[in-house]
């Protein structure tokens, strides 16, 4: 799709060539760390919190999202990774959810235990952008044209050519061998956006969950109710895309959804039956 923003063209510099240019998807990246950083200011100075702490959350949620995020992508797809170990690696995509989620939980936990803090009350405060920024992240990898949904004849479907792989008959069969092509011919193929389908749903999630950010009963309500949403999320796009099934047709992002549904579940009615309200006498 649109992989260069913008191409300053190759320079010389002591010798050696460099070739500069803005990059999509890390232009995305920046996009959602600075509006991830200023809600989260706003958010602090609403609070009466140092601001001073919303940069150090951001960087090591940004830090740990992005690590994460690869680590697991690079396990998902691990025979592209075979065949061409340095291009994944070093590749303009992989922005994988649950990877993002876990490396990014990882960062900010460390923080929020360096300053003392109490990591229910924070996991509120974050849990609205962890969804927002992902979202954001997401619209790189359209841009990018990695991450797409399977084939498909509905009239949303959309052509990455140069995708990553691109989307052509040749390249399904050599890398999601997995995913039928009956109906389909050689050529070009028509693919969910599900990079964008994403997007979209994310941006829902953090509509309603910074819509409650001052209704909260107990902490960690808002986490717990970003996992369910997140993973319920998660769990129904996977049914488009491309990912390889494992258990009972079930691909792996799927049962770690499962997973993060049944503990956000739990927890909501754990806690709400604790915090019912007493009737007076």
């Amino acid at each position: 799709m649109w992989p260069v923003i913008y191409d300053f063209g190759t320079f010389t510099f002591f010798g050696r060539e460099i070739h500069l240019a803005i990059y999509s998807y890390g232009f995305m990246l920046v996009v959602a760390f600075y509006t991830c950083f200023f809600l989260l200011q706003k958010e602090f100075k609403r609070i009466g919190k140092d601001v001073q702490l919303a940069s150090d959350i951001v960087f090591f949620a940004a830090v740990g999202g992005i690590v994460g995020s690869k680590i697991y992508y690079l396990i998902e797809n691990f025979g592209r990774v075979l065949d061409d170990p340095i291009g994944m690696i070093f590749s303009g995509s992989g922005l994988v959810f649950l990877g993002g989620l876990m490396g990014g939980t990882l960062g900010v936990t460390w923080v929020i235990q360096k300053q003392n803090l109490n990591w229910f009350k924070m996991s509120d405060i974050v849990a609205p952008l962890l969804i927002l920024g992902y979202g954001i992240g997401r619209i790189g990898c359209f841009l990018v044209g990695d991450d797409y949904g399977i084939p498909t004849h509905l009239p949303w479907g959309i052509i990455f050519e140069s995708g990553l792989p691109p989307t052509t008959y040749q390249s399904f069969q050599f890398n999601y061998s997995w995913i039928s092509l009956d109906g389909f011919e050689p050529g070009l193929l028509s693919v969910h956006p599900t990079q964008l389908m994403e997007t979209a749903l994310a941006l829902c999630i953090f509509g309603y969950l910074w819509s409650r950010r001052e209704k909260i009963v107990f902490d960690g309500q808002l986490f717990f109710t970003y996992l369910v949403f997140a993973g319920l999320q998660r769990f129904f796009i996977e049914f488009i895309r491309t990912n390889v099934k494992y258990i009972a047709g079930l691909t792996g992002s799927q049962i770690i959804s499962i997973f993060m549904i049944l503990i956000g579940v739990y927890f909501l009615w754990f806690n709400r039956q604790v915090n019912v309200p007493q009737p007076s006498d």
